[in-house]
């Protein structure tokens, strides 16, 4: 989300035209001029809930940028602290999307909810642990902020810390209680997603925590499949640790197949040294050396024949 200077107008019904003061009082909140809204405010002239051409109020637009003197001020002539635009958003959801600890603290002091909700069903603790802001999210989960809140699509805000690969975000929601193995409405774990983006640090902690290693998605692929496909061989010895399943899938194939569609020769050794075995047919009865022209990979896979052996 960006805020652009697009005008105020008050919300006063019916709206008055955009006035040169609500577009002032948008600059000052945007920009931290707390003399300059108080001001204004103060003139009687500007409602301490304008409303910008976008749904936003001054209170949004200062808890996005951070600046807590001008928020205090606006509270403090009125603006309604819940408020939320068309999207669903609230000055709380704005502040904790943006990582501003102090501005959180200070919406909470004067009655901010954690309850609204943006269209897509997000809250304040999805954005914050989407974003990794470590900070807010301690601060929200004191303030009774749901660790099980879901996306419409079902992703919680664990799986959107694994996501982003935020290791403290990950480690203090399961803390307080999120579901390891909670998976989106597609099947999809937060260990598959870490896995697929490569964090291994945070495959690590949500192995240690009791992720299911061989949780697979709706198309039948695990975590280890989707790393071995993308080469990420870090997060590979992270789950090789803990004996994932090398064999077929749901999916119909292995993750050695994976592998050599991806064509990382380490990645091919690190699953072979696993005793993936190489004479493994998937569904379509192809071996994972008929997925390569690979010559470096073929001569891992079939050294015997390429040694002139049987």
């Amino acid at each position: 989300l960006s805020f652009r200077n697009t005008g105020g107008r008050c919300v006063s019904s019916p709206p008055q035209k955009e006035t040169p003061l609500a577009n002032a009082a948008f600059w000052a909140a945007r920009k931290g001029n707390a003399p300059l809204l108080q001001l204004l405010l103060n003139s009687g002239r500007v409602d301490a809930d304008c409303r910008d051409s976008s749904g936003s109020t001054a209170l949004m637009v200062a808890s996005y940028s951070g600046h807590c003197d001008c928020v205090k001020q606006l509270i403090m002539q009125g603006a309604d602290i819940n408020y939320q635009r068309e999207t669903g958003s609230s000055a709380l959801f704005f502040a904790s999307q943006q990582g501003h600890d102090d501005v959180v603290k200070l919406l909470f002091e004067f009655g901010a909810s954690t309850e609204f909700q943006t269209k897509d069903g997000g809250g304040a603790l999805t954005a914050a642990s989407q974003y990794g802001h470590a900070k807010v999210v301690e601060t929200l989960l004191k303030n009774g902020a749901n660790v099980h809140d879901q996306l419409h699509d079902g992703a919680t805000p664990l799986f959107l810390a694994a996501q982003g690969g935020h290791v403290t975000v990950i480690r203090q929601l399961l803390s307080s209680g999120a579901k390891v193995n909670q998976s989106r409405e597609d099947g999809t774990t937060a260990l598959w997603m870490a896995a697929q983006m490569g964090h291994d640090e945070a495959v690590k902690v949500l192995l240690l925590r009791g992720a299911d290693r061989d949780a697979d998605r709706h198309d039948g692929s695990t975590a280890l499949f989707k790393a071995a496909f993308k080469g990420h061989n870090s997060v590979i010895e992270e789950l090789l640790k803990f004996s994932p399943s090398v064999g077929i899938l749901k999916n119909g194939s292995t993750a050695l197949h994976a592998a050599v569609m991806g064509g990382n020769l380490q990645t091919v050794l690190l699953l072979l040294g696993a005793n993936a075995d190489p004479m493994t047919p998937n569904e379509n009865h192809e071996l994972p050396a008929d997925l390569t022209r690979s010559d470096r990979i073929l001569k891992v896979l079939r050294p015997k024949v390429l040694n002139g052996g049987s």
